[in-house]
């Protein structure tokens, strides 16, 4: 089982900046993909950035589009969500999600989990 920690939410003012982060321990392989979601209050968990293993095909929710990045280092055990132009409505709890296998924007198809971290933006 593959262990993933979140670090890095917290409050912030719209129009501004923070960078997660998500640490991956126990991967057999370095194929693995990885992925950003959130979780809004009242709402469903939802898809919000995915890069690959190799960290050269990235893909993004619309509505984050142009305002979040999704990076990984080198050796591939850390993978960042850079997210600037903050709005109220990025306001959730993010989780980090990993896979053996392609980058993906389904939920379903994630098997490792983070404890998630709280991301609150205010007006």
């Amino acid at each position: 089982q593959v262990q993933l920690v979140e670090s890095g939410g917290g409050l912030v003012q719209a129009g501004g900046s923070l960078r997660l982060s998500c640490a991956a321990s126990g991967r057999t392989s370095s194929f693995y993909a990885m992925g950003w979601f959130r979780q809004a209050p009242g709402k469903e968990r939802e898809f919000v950035a995915s890069i690959s293993w190799s960290g050269r095909t990235t893909n993004y929710a619309d509505s984050v589009k142009g305002r979040f990045a999704i990076s990984r280092d080198n050796a591939g055990d850390t993978v960042y969500l850079q997210m600037n132009s903050l709005r109220p409505e990025d306001t959730a709890v993010y989780y980090c999600a990993g896979r053996y296998g392609p980058s993906s924007s389904r939920e379903s198809e994630y098997r490792d989990w983070g404890q998630g971290t709280q991301v609150t933006v205010s007006s």
